[in-house]
């Protein structure tokens, strides 16, 4: 399973058009084949910071994503909301035990 951290810190006078941009990447990567998880979080303590969590069956799921047609329309848009670089983490995660 890989996991993506993708970090956001968005300029606040743009918060609402990155939230608009961003809604049919969310619903469209969630009926992606190999999706598990893809959800945006807003940080409650810092104002304009978001991380999108996202959780993929494997790394060929992600590479199809990566390539997608929504993703890389929001890829290409998403830069002119950005108020920082993007931080994006990846992890190669192994299921363990459930809890």
């Amino acid at each position: 399973m890989i996991i993506i951290h993708a970090g956001f810190q968005i300029q606040a006078d743009k918060e609402k058009a990155f939230l608009e941009e961003i809604r049919p990447l969310i619903a469209a990567s969630k009926a992606e084949l190999g999706n598990v998880a893809y959800d945006l979080m807003k940080d409650i303590e810092k104002e304009n910071v978001y991380t999108m969590v996202e959780v993929w069956a494997d790394s060929a799921a992600v590479d199809i994503h990566n390539k997608s047609e929504h993703f890389t329309s929001f890829a290409g848009n998403a830069p002119q909301y950005f108020a920082a670089p993007l931080d994006v983490k990846l992890y190669d995660a192994t299921e363990t035990q459930k809890i």
